[in-house]
């Protein structure tokens, strides 16, 4: 393991493989279980499927112009390696759903096809966000939303579904709408086993020698406040500990800006089963809170 991290190049070749994986898995869930049998998934996915069933749009082809948006909002906010990582997760993820279209789907069972696609979702999902990619782009916009109102990310994305299969509930019957919101909740915790929390709340804990700078860097490219304490290591001498609280989505993000601003700094991050009071989010309520 040690080998790899020494290795940046085959590191983001083990990443991208992996990112690969999980879009095969997800693509397959979708094509040879859930959409033939009108089982929704929630966000782009469920959009795109709707689009799919009532007007016989191609899903690959909704799936990857309904996200274009959302690509755009999570550059603006997460920068440019959340880009890479996130076109080329939902390209592959269209391109694989063409393909897997043309294979027969394995039962017509609705309730085998609702669990089994359900979970195989979620596995396919999970190993693309844990490894930096990104299937959904509405988690994008909700980080943005999370920012500068009292809305988590997690409860964003649940509105956005609520919203999303009683739209299936009113075309499809709601049967559909309840098997679809079963789905959900199965693939929803599949994906949190699998990529250490999908709604949940983190926080991270950095040991450096410049806080002032790193909170400032982290401030500047993910738009999340840190609080500076004072440490003072047994044998390192005097250092600075950053607390931050944030989402999963800007994990990877976070490790690569503590990683270019200090290699010896010390990360570690632990789940937020809850947060009481005020949290700084946006420029502007950090300019009222200095006022």
């Amino acid at each position: 393991m040690s080998k790899i991290k020494k290795s940046p190049l085959l590191f983001k070749v083990i990443e991208f493989f992996f990112i690969t994986l999980g879009a095969v898995i997800a693509a397959f869930a979708l094509e040879g279980l859930l959409v033939p049998n009108s089982i929704l998934d929630g966000g782009v996915t469920g959009i795109s499927i709707i689009f799919n069933i009532l007007f016989n749009w191609k899903l690959s082809l909704c799936i990857l112009i309904i996200n274009m948006p959302f690509l755009y909002i999570g550059f603006k906010n997460l920068g440019g390696k959340f880009l890479v990582k996130a076109i080329y997760s939902i390209a592959i993820f269209s391109l694989l759903l063409e393909l897997f279209h043309s294979v027969n789907h394995v039962t017509d069972n609705i309730l085998l096809a609702t669990i089994y696609g359900s979970v195989l979702l979620g596995v396919g999902v999970g190993i693309v966000i844990r490894f930096g990619g990104c299937l959904d782009g509405t988690e994008s916009l909700g980080i943005v939303i999370s920012k500068n109102t009292n809305f988590s990310v997690g409860q964003f994305v649940l509105l956005c579904n609520v919203v999303i299969f009683s739209i299936a509930g009113y075309f499809f019957g709601v049967d559909r709408a309840l098997y679809s919101l079963l789905g959900y909740f199965i693939t929803s915790k599949v994906v949190d086993e699998i990529s250490e929390g999908f709604e949940k709340t983190k926080a991270a804990l950095i040991i450096t020698d410049d806080g002032k700078m790193m909170a400032e860097h982290i401030y500047k490219k993910i738009g999340r406040t840190v609080t500076i304490l004072k440490g003072n290591g047994l044998i390192s001498g005097q250092k600075a500990v950053l607390y931050c609280v944030l989402t999963r989505i800007e994990i990877p993000e976070l490790k690569r800006i503590v990683k270019e601003e200090d290699q010896s700094a010390f990360i570690t991050i632990s789940d937020v089963s809850e947060i009481i009071g005020a949290h700084i989010k946006s420029n502007n309520k950090l300019k009222e809170k200095k006022k």
